[in-house]
């Protein structure tokens, strides 16, 4: 297991935009550009998790594939153990890949169908390099005895897996090369609720084994709430709030946020008494044409004039918490 060498993060990501370039309206009108991401940073340390949450479109997935340098950043910077990741290029990248892996989100489409799941796994190492068969294989069936999969199930295809067993093949694919860093998008959202469960303490503990960092994508604050240490929240391409897991759920500050976690349930009979469902209406604002200022303010119950003409900056307050909103001060309470 790797030590948490001081306060260091693993992962230190800033300023981080993505953009793609939308088709013009005629031949000489200028480009249109719709920022997936703008402008976010965060850190993880190492043997943490650190989850981005938020609905379908707010750029969370986006902003992973960037870190992984599976979509092109426009700018940024993302230091994968003190060394620029963004920087790298020919065999430098692909030497830097081992050390972070991704485990997608649909188990079914991840997979090679006419590939064994004894030659899914082994296929990182193969493209390494660095180990001679023997040892390979060697590894291979410590991943499988590790994720849960008995050694005679090397030979299946996926196909004759079920969705939770085809995720544990991904997860030891992920595995083998023993990365720093594992980004999660979704992995657990295609999945039966019991699967989840399964998949989620299969995580925790592979962690605890193995010393994992994990960067946790989700649109579901109640599957985060058990597996990360700090939450991100975005919308429309902003981080709007940033707190480690017990601040974020005990006093959510920003209104998003707040509406977003009105609606997790709860086997508490008191929680649920005492938590008021809030209900964001409209949509969200047109991505090429966002507004001047907060970009939830047209959906925000409590937004002021302010809020529709200055954007608010992600400000952090005393507790640590950090929250994009004009309406909290340092009392760091909550506008609803």
């Amino acid at each position: 297991m790797k030590d948490n060498v001081g306060n260091k993060p693993l992962l230190d990501v800033q300023n981080l935009t993505v953009r793609f370039t939308v088709k013009r309206g005629g031949f000489f009108s200028e480009p249109k550009y719709l920022y997936a991401v703008d402008d976010i940073s965060f850190q993880i340390k190492r043997g943490e998790t650190l989850a981005i949450v938020g609905e379908s479109g707010s750029g969370k997935t986006t902003a992973a594939l960037a870190v992984a340098r599976l979509v092109k950043a426009y700018k940024g910077r993302v230091d994968l153990d003190g060394t620029n990741f963004l920087g790298l290029e020919d065999e430098a990248l692909r030497l830097a890949r081992a050390k972070m892996q991704f485990i997608f989100q649909d188990p079914y489409s991840s997979l090679n169908p006419r590939v064994r799941a004894e030659k899914i796994v082994r296929e990182p190492l193969d493209n390494l390099g660095a180990v001679d068969d023997v040892e390979r294989q060697a590894i291979i069936d410590k991943l499988f005895e590790a994720v849960g999969l008995h050694p005679e199930q090397q030979r299946l295809f996926p196909h004759q897996f079920s969705g939770g067993q085809r995720q544990r093949i991904g997860i030891a694919r992920a595995l083998a090369t023993q990365p720093d860093l594992i980004i999660c998008d979704e992995p657990v959202s295609a999945l039966d609720v019991a699967v989840q469960a399964q998949i989620l303490n299969l995580l925790r503990k592979l962690q605890a084994d193995f010393g994992l960092t994990f960067l946790f994508i989700s649109h579901d604050l109640g599957v985060v709430q058990h597996m990360c240490d700090s939450i991100a929240v975005m919308y429309m391409g902003k981080i709007v709030e940033y707190a480690d897991r017990l601040s974020l759920f005990n006093n959510p500050l920003h209104p998003y946020t707040k509406a977003l976690l009105s609606a997790v349930p709860s086997v508490d009979k008191k929680r649920r008494a005492e938590t008021k469902r809030i209900l964001i209406p409209g949509d969200p604002p047109d991505p090429l044409d966002l507004p001047q200022g907060c970009r939830f303010a047209n959906r925000c119950p409590v937004a002021q004039d302010r809020c529709r003409s200055e954007q608010p900056d992600l400000k952090a307050l005393a507790s640590g918490h950090k929250v994009a909103c004009h309406l909290v001060d340092e009392s760091a309470v909550s506008p609803l």
